[in-house]
């Protein structure tokens, strides 16, 4: 990791502040002085700013309930976003794990762990997503017999992955997929003749979402849900 990385995630500055504390010789690395800025530290150096010793924050691990309207993004000049919803305090450095679209609620998993949600989102973990979709109009046997073998999806021309298919009322269905294609769920259900009116994100992996949150809520994951990932 570089100095100035080190120095930004530790403290309450930018990176940009963070380079100018190292050039005015703020810094100390194994107690000596250090102004270079791309010093690349080994994780064991004792690393101190005018004197008080530094330590980098745990990792964050955290659900939301993401409501309707919300984007899961970091940024969006136009629309509220996942972060907007969470303290100030707590979102430096946080990403999202497995984006909703922004009509699309349920659980949305945060982190500040790189390595963790990339084990999340990369198509070779093979990660389950569960989704409670409601239809236009009841899945006929056939449709759903479709939908768990592999569909082709428009414009592209590698069909899905087998999904499993759990039928909840007439017009109700529980979808498990393990990709994350664009509007996966709504491709999926219109190549079927079918259309979504409503997208709700039940389950990743085995982390469910916490029926006691309500619609942009948030709690840390427990060390349960967090090593079934791992």
């Amino acid at each position: 990791m570089r100095l100035d990385y080190f120095i930004a995630t530790s403290t309450e500055l930018s990176r940009k502040q963070a380079k100018q504390a190292i050039s005015r010789g703020e810094i100390t690395v194994n107690d000596q002085p250090c102004k270079s800025a791309n010093t690349r530290l080994a994780g064991n150096e004792r690393v101190a700013r005018n004197g008080v010793p530094l330590v980098l924050p745990g990792e964050r691990y955290l659900m939301m309930n993401k409501p309707a309207g919300v984007v899961s993004a970091t940024t969006d000049s136009d629309h509220p976003t996942a972060l907007d919803l969470l303290p100030a305090d707590i979102t430096r450095n946080l990403h999202i794990a497995g984006r909703l679209d922004a009509d699309t609620t349920g659980l949305l998993l945060l982190t500040t762990d790189g390595q963790w949600s990339h084990r999340i989102t990369s198509p070779r973990t093979d990660c389950p997503k569960t989704y409670r979709v409601t239809l236009n109009e009841p899945l006929p046997d056939s449709a759903a017999k479709e939908l768990e073998q592999g569909v082709l999806l428009h414009n592209d021309p590698k069909p899905t992955r087998p999904a499993r298919i759990k039928t909840l009322e007439e017009r109700i269905i529980e979808l498990t997929i393990s990709e994350g294609r664009y509007h996966q769920v709504k491709r999926m259900m219109a190549a079927v003749g079918n259309h979504v009116e409503a997208l709700h994100r039940i389950r990743i992996g085995q982390i469910e979402l916490d029926t006691a949150l309500k619609p942009g809520e948030y709690r840390e994951l427990t060390c349960q849900e967090k090593g079934s990932l791992d």
